[in-house]
């Protein structure tokens, strides 16, 4: 297997670090780190892996974009995890599947929040270029609030925005990736342009909150946050596509998977005390439910790497 990857911002290029990628294939970074299932064969020829970091003026909305190509000759079948961020995702090659309902992917869509794990197969050539947005900043550019793309991912030609579906059409019909990219930062520099968003800086507030403190509760972000509970629970649901709670869960086993991507060998009680978790069960119960794993299973078949912390 041939695996690049490169980091680019303003002309300077980095190696992509080849200890995160699981077995033959570099994580598809919407939707989080992915294990491998041994039982489907893989044939892989030539496979490229960017990350792309936003304009300046768009680092504190877009996280990075990333860029895959694999022309593997036999299907590859992947186990994704929840992130934290929605992401817009443009497929240029063969859609995947998810096997969990046998449907195939839209061409293009807004992947919302997503509460639990699901396995993805390819179906020939992959090409895609996806847009991980900050976790509160989606909202900005979609114009919508985000709870509605809770658990789905829905095709841009569903959302009655006639921009976003001119752009996804844009993208398919440009063979150059890096036009993509243009493409794409100037319809958010649009959209910018059209409005402003005054909850962002609370939001944005709440979580580095969340980020910095393992054991923080709703009420303590609601106060943060200068909001009553009810308010707060309804801002922060419309940005950033799930409710406190939910989200509060999601970064707690992000965590976990930082802090055995840092140190594999840490005795699990330790990371479920570090990670906010009741105990080790606790944290068992929840890596059961993100990831399909107990923790022990999951190094067993996984490198662990948080998406969400890694890319802080």
């Amino acid at each position: 297997m041939n695996a690049i990857g490169h980091t680019i911002r303003g002309g300077e290029t980095d190696k992509f670090s080849q200890k995160n990628v699981p077995f033959l294939l570099f994580p598809l970074k919407p939707f989080a780190y992915l294990c491998r299932n041994n039982q489907i064969p893989y044939i892989c020829t030539m496979q490229t892996f960017r990350i792309v970091k936003p304009a300046p003026a768009l680092s504190p909305y877009i996280r990075y974009y990333w860029i895959l190509r694999d022309d593997a000759a036999m299907p590859v079948s992947e186990r994704t995890l929840p992130v934290g961020c929605v992401q817009l995702v443009f497929h240029k090659g063969k859609r995947l599947m998810c096997l969990q309902d046998s449907q195939l992917q839209p061409q293009s869509f807004i992947s919302g929040q997503t509460f639990g794990f699901s396995d993805v197969v390819s179906t020939g050539i992959i090409e895609m270029i996806t847009v991980v947005f900050q976790p509160y900043a989606a909202k900005v550019f979609l114009q919508i609030p985000l709870h509605l793309f809770n658990g789905q991912n829905v095709s841009t030609d569903e959302v009655e925005d006639r921009e976003l579906f001119d752009l996804s059409c844009r993208i398919t019909d440009t063979p150059d990736n890096d036009r993509c990219i243009r493409l794409i930062e100037q319809f958010f520099f649009r959209r910018l342009a059209s409005g402003s968003e005054y909850n962002l800086k609370r939001l944005s507030t709440v979580l580095d909150e969340i980020n910095l403190h393992p054991q923080i509760n709703t009420l303590q972000l609601s106060d943060v946050a200068c909001l009553s509970t009810k308010q707060f629970s309804r801002v922060f649901t419309d940005y950033i596509g799930t409710t406190p709670k939910e989200f509060l869960r999601i970064v707690r086993m992000q965590r976990a998977l930082y802090v055995l991507q840092q140190n594999p060998g840490l005795p699990f009680a330790q990371v479920a005390y570090e990670c906010g978790f009741s105990d080790q069960s606790h944290m068992i119960k929840e890596f059961k439910l993100f990831s399909g794993y107990t923790p022990a299973e999951y190094l067993s078949v996984c490198a662990p790497v948080s998406d969400y912390f890694s890319t802080l």
